[in-house]
């Protein structure tokens, strides 16, 4: 039977976030990719990865969005990778993606050149090969990509609404559930705290003609809480607090692991996110951060910050063995 935590969320998200139409095929997929790598007895991550998209029409021209490029959960999902997990990468559509990531600003048509045989004509199609110099790394880069895929170790799911999320992580704690504490959930996407129900919600574009804009908007569920509770009990959860006052993260982190009793928070401050962050977990508090020669060796904090994890995950699969 279900929790009531549960049966709240269930009706809230039932009667105001539509069902993404592939949700059931999504909820498949990752529960026979969270089957398969359980019974070898590998361990596997949901990473959450981006920003949710909140319309402000029924038929959207405008909506708001979350501060986040993907950054974090695309090269977290590399690291995670590289330590044996297998990875579930639940992102917003066009963030950043692992691999790829490392060549996001740069224009591909740009590396890329045709080559003509000798004597054929200009017009030809001739081969196109890739200027390995304005492309760094990318054999090594491409090999390992191929290395995963073919291995089957990262399954990746888009969303880009905050509807979509809310159904696609409830169908994924629900599908990685069966394998029990080797299960983790490092939830780093930037959720809105906010939506418009879509009953308040105009049908058409809003007009400007109209005035200034006024806009009620409703806290969104906070899903976390049946997440821990009852979709996924006996997983190793994380979630992510990103403040712009310093002075309030710790405290908001720890309040947080006090609400939902989830493992751990990895609190870190807009300005500072990529070369600091705190683990913080009930008995513990780890302070991560990147020396100005790490960051010339071309490190990145996420690497610590998921070697610190998968230690925490280890200690969490022991105990409850």
């Amino acid at each position: 039977m279900a929790e009531h935590g549960e049966a709240n969320i269930d009706g809230k998200l039932a009667a105001e976030f539509a069902v993404p139409s592939h949700a059931e095929e999504v909820k498949k997929q990752m529960s026979a990719f969270a089957e398969r790598h359980g019974a070898a007895g590998r361990r596997v991550v949901l990473i959450t990865s981006g920003g949710t998209k909140v319309p402000l029409e029924s038929r959207t021209v405008r909506f708001l969005d979350n501060f986040s490029s993907g950054r974090r959960g695309a090269s977290s999902a590399e690291y995670f990778l590289d330590s044996g997990y297998a990875v579930i990468f639940l992102h917003r559509h066009r963030s950043l993606y692992p691999y790829t990531r490392l060549y996001s600003g740069i224009n591909i048509l740009d590396t890329l050149q045709v080559q003509h045989e000798d004597g054929a004509s200009s017009s030809s199609c001739g081969q196109v090969v890739v200027n390995q110099q304005a492309l760094p790394n990318i054999a090594k880069v491409l090999k390992r990509y191929q290395e995963v895929k073919e291995e089957g170790f990262l399954l990746p799911i888009e969303f880009s609404t905050l509807s979509e999320y809310l159904h696609l992580l409830k169908a994924a704690a629900q599908a990685l559930s069966t394998i029990g504490s080797r299960a983790m959930f490092y939830l780093a996407a930037a959720v809105s705290d906010f939506y418009i129900p879509a009953s308040d919600m105009p049908e058409h574009k809003i007009q400007s003609s109209n005035g200034p804009l006024q806009i009620s908007m409703k806290m969104v569920p906070k899903i976390l809480s049946p997440l821990v509770k009852d979709w996924a009990p006996q997983a190793f959860v994380i979630s992510f607090k990103l403040e712009t006052d310093p002075s309030i993260l710790l405290d908001k982190a720890r309040r947080a692991l006090d609400t939902y009793r989830h493992q751990a928070v990895v609190a870190n401050v807009l300005d500072t996110r990529r070369g600091y962050v705190v683990v913080v977990t009930p008995d513990t508090q780890a302070e991560l951060i990147l020396t100005d020669e790490d960051v010339n060796k071309g490190a990145e904090i996420e690497d610590q910050i998921v070697s610190n994890l998968t230690a925490a995950h280890s200690q969490f699969i022991t105990k409850d063995a």
